[in-house]
């Protein structure tokens, strides 16, 4: 039987997957910008609620179809996903990067039932089903009903300040992240460090030709005098054939009680 301990491992590697450390171990700061990342200079203009209005719109959108993204967080942090929000399904795969460690989570959400592979905990070839419904309420799990996308950005630009146009397809502003703890992976304890710093934390998003939201970075403040990295999320090939994501019924083994307990679930 594994022990408590063990499960704890796998519940911390699970919320994982719906979020990332911003923080850089090196504190070195990116050289640019991801491609594809729109780089919207900063507008002296008052916040045009049309503006943020649009951009609300796009990110809303994301409800209604299906899409890829990838977030990344500097070289020491990358997910990819492919998400079917009306299909209720969805699935990503996190790769986290330390000096001498590596650690990939593949997660897939299929109606409440979340499968995880972690190497190293889970067994070689087999996925760990959790049921989303015995979690509570706000459980950080990344894909979940209701928050296909990991990011959940549509939810994160709520929380904007301000929004301005700067051209036809991009957008700058700032976010309030004291009312989007747990969003993009920035966790309550990370904002309470911030202090006031988090109350405007600028961000820069961008459309594609057809009006969809394709870019969005935000820049966290330094903490505890460490550059943090951006964190870039892009979203790609709206319309994409999802497949169903059941694992075979002989590979999946039923997450224990314990998992539940971790995460604060029954």
């Amino acid at each position: 039987m594994r022990t408590r301990a063990a499960w704890g491992i796998l519940a911390a590697a699970v919320i994982a997957a719906g979020g990332c450390s911003a923080q850089n171990d090196t504190g070195t700061p990116e050289a640019g910008a991801s491609a594809g990342t729109p780089s919207a200079p900063a507008s002296s203009s008052a916040a045009d609620p049309a503006a943020a209005a649009a951009l609300g719109q796009a990110a809303a959108a994301l409800g209604n179809t299906s899409f890829k993204m990838t977030m990344t967080s500097g070289p020491a942090f990358k997910l990819d996903g492919v998400m079917d929000a009306p299909g209720g399904k969805g699935s990503a795969e996190v790769k986290s990067t330390g000096t001498n460690t590596e650690l990939t989570v593949s997660t897939r959400l299929v109606g409440q039932n979340l499968y995880v592979q972690i190497p190293g905990l889970t067994k070689p070839g087999t996925w760990t089903r959790i049921d989303i419904s015995r979690l509570p309420e706000g459980a950080n799990v990344g894909l979940r009903p209701g928050q296909i996308d990991p990011a959940n950005t549509a939810k994160l630009l709520s929380a904007t300040t301000d929004v301005r146009q700067t051209d036809s397809r991009s957008f700058t502003g700032s976010l309030d992240l004291t009312k989007a703890a747990g969003l993009s992976g920035v966790s309550q304890v990370t904002i309470d460090k911030y202090g006031t710093a988090a109350q405007n934390v600028p961000f820069t998003a961008g459309l594609d030709d057809q009006g969809r939201l394709s870019a969005l970075t935000i820049q966290l403040p330094p903490l505890n005098g460490q550059t943090v990295q951006p964190i870039e999320i892009l979203y790609t090939e709206y319309g994409v054939t999802v497949p169903d994501l059941t694992p075979a019924a002989s590979s999946v083994i039923d997450a224990p009680a314990d998992v539940y307990t971790a995460l604060g679930g029954k």
